[in-house]
């Protein structure tokens, strides 16, 4: 599992780099500072993602590639309103059904 802060202003594009490369199976986890909200990102298909929202609101979608990049900034503005870094965890081969709990600040 690998963990790397992210600046907010860039995060949108960064995020769609890393989908891109994203093997089938595998997440990344998008965590606030104190790491009390998130949003996770597990690509199930080829050109699907499973993106599951926790934090101020509960939420599971299942959108394209295409769709994804409009869903990451609603998200990015409901979850993360006043952050200005992200945390971004690459998990490997993980299951969006599964709730990593992280201890928070």
């Amino acid at each position: 599992m690998v963990n790397c802060m992210i600046d907010k202003a860039t995060a949108i594009t960064t995020i769609m780099n890393r989908l891109k490369k994203l093997p089938t199976g595998h997440a990344i986890d998008l965590r606030t500072y104190k790491r009390n909200r998130s949003v996770l990102i597990a690509r199930v298909g080829n050109d699907e993602f499973d993106v599951v929202e926790r934090g101020f609101e509960e939420a599971r979608f299942l959108v394209s590639r295409d769709k994804l990049k409009k869903l990451l900034k609603m998200l990015m503005k409901r979850e993360f309103p006043r952050s200005t870094k992200i945390r971004l965890y690459d998990l490997g081969e993980y299951s969006a059904d599964i709730h990593l709990q992280r201890k928070t600040l």
